[in-house]
């Protein structure tokens, strides 16, 4: 890879600049605007919360998580390669824009989704996540190499925090749009959720210029002389040979996996598990989303701080047991007020889990790793397949017993395997320490 100078704070800012373009896709696609429109939009009094898709009849929220998951899934497949070809051909940079263009596009696409244009749309909420899952793994594999061990977690914070403070800027101007539309003329109720799509993909694309024109392309690292498949062949295996003398590599990423399962299930559904329990309405259920996304910002930091005093790995290993306890709450949940409690915990640990997953596999690579994005896309595939068997597992769940409160509880038993083996960690902890 190029040259990059370590802890330079405005290469560290653009770097963070790609946090806040892409976050917004997170909040008003994946948790906000666009599940609260699809609700509404595929709920008829004819088949209530059962919709048809290319024939086959399934609940509108299983469709979704199910879409989602397949999106992932490929992603899963794909990232390892696709990771291996930036580095052994210098394309980091080059594959991160494809998948921000992607996203982007996708997202403008949503503009037209009614519930006459259902399969359409739900490719293109598919892109849209393929394409948010590619930038944000590339995005990742520069860490360690803009920052060094003691400044990860800071760094990653950082990044968390932007993205957080960027998407809730965009989601209050779709408030805006959404909430006084006749202040822009706007009679067709469902057209001010669709220009909030298409304000996604815009800000998404826009703000990306930022770090692309900052961060530099990586130079081929291995595989001169041989072909494309064999140059890629070449940098996979080299770097799973690599991380199996890592002992701490090979014992954090399956903890890490289980805590995904559950973080990022619990990110994408909670929306609908608000609306399903309490039928919060659009209007609360956007200021909880948003209220989450606020307090998270002060969660990536005080983990961060944490961190200097206890370790990575005690603090990973509090938070995780905070997550069970919500899962198990959640399943109990009866009244707003729980709910509201419960918001404010899951954004405090939401940010802070993220953040810190992040920072301390980063610590975990060698500090003469040149191949970064190949050795990031373990941790990027990792995290994407938790995300598949969380939302499927979620979905299946609530599909056979039609009760979304079981499929909330299921994830306790992931964060609890997380935990267990989150145990073996500790003699790493030490080391561990900013």
């Amino acid at each position: 890879m190029q040259e990059i100078p370590k802890n330079d704070k405005k290469l560290i800012r653009s770097w963070a600049m790609f946090d806040w373009a892409n976050s917004v896709y997170n909040l008003v696609i994946t948790s906000t605007i666009f599940p609260a429109y699809y609700l509404i939009v595929t709920f008829t009094e004819e088949k209530g919360d059962v919709v048809s898709f290319f024939g086959l009849d399934i609940i509108n929220t299983v469709l979704s998580n199910y879409a989602l998951g397949f999106a992932y899934l490929i992603m899963a497949v794909c990232l390892p390669f696709l990771s291996a070809y930036a580095d052994a051909n210098g394309k980091k940079l080059s594959l991160m824009k494809l998948f921000t263009y992607l996203g982007a596009f996708s997202c403008m696409g949503l503009f037209f989704f009614k519930l006459d244009t259902l399969e359409i749309s739900i490719l293109f909420f598919a892109l849209a996540a393929m394409g948010y899952i590619g930038g944000v793994a590339m995005n990742n594999s520069y860490l360690p190499s803009i920052a060094t061990p003691d400044q990860q977690d800071e760094v990653s914070a950082k990044g968390f925090a932007y993205g957080y403070v960027g998407c809730v800027l965009l989601q209050l101007i779709c408030f805006l749009v959404i909430f006084k539309k006749e202040w822009f003329g706007i009679e067709d109720a469902s057209l001010p959720a669709r220009i909030s799509f298409l304000l996604v993909g815009l800000w998404w694309l826009g703000f990306s210029q930022i770090p692309f024109r900052a961060l530099p392309e990586n130079d081929p690292s291995i595989g001169q002389g041989l072909t494309l498949m064999g140059r890629v062949k070449k940098e996979f295996n080299h770097v799973r040979n690599r991380i199996k003398h890592i002992e701490s590599i090979q014992k954090f990423l399956p903890a890490f996996f289980f805590s995904a399962v559950g973080v990022q299930t619990i990110m994408i559904v909670a929306s609908a598990f608000g609306e399903k329990i309490l039928h919060l309405g659009t209007t609360k259920l956007i200021a909880t989303i948003i209220c989450i996304q606020l307090v998270a910002i002060g969660g990536a930091y005080l983990m961060s701080i944490l961190t200097r005093q206890l370790g990575n790995i005690v603090v990973l290993m509090a938070v995780i047991f905070l997550w069970i306890c919500i899962c198990i709450s959640a399943y109990f949940l009866s009244n707003e007020i729980q709910f509201y409690i419960l918001a404010v915990m899951v954004g405090l640990l939401m940010g802070g889990i993220q953040s810190l997953s992040r920072s301390t596999y980063s610590k975990l690579l060698p500090e003469d790793l040149e191949d970064t994005t190949s050795f990031f896309s373990f941790y990027d595939v990792t995290e994407k397949l938790a995300i598949v068997l969380g939302l499927f597992s979620f979905g299946f769940i609530e599909q056979i017993t039609h009760n979304i409160r079981f499929s909330a509880l299921s994830l306790s038993i992931f964060f609890i395997l997380s935990l267990l083996l989150m145990l073996r960690m500790l003699k790493f902890n030490r080391h561990l320490k900013s």
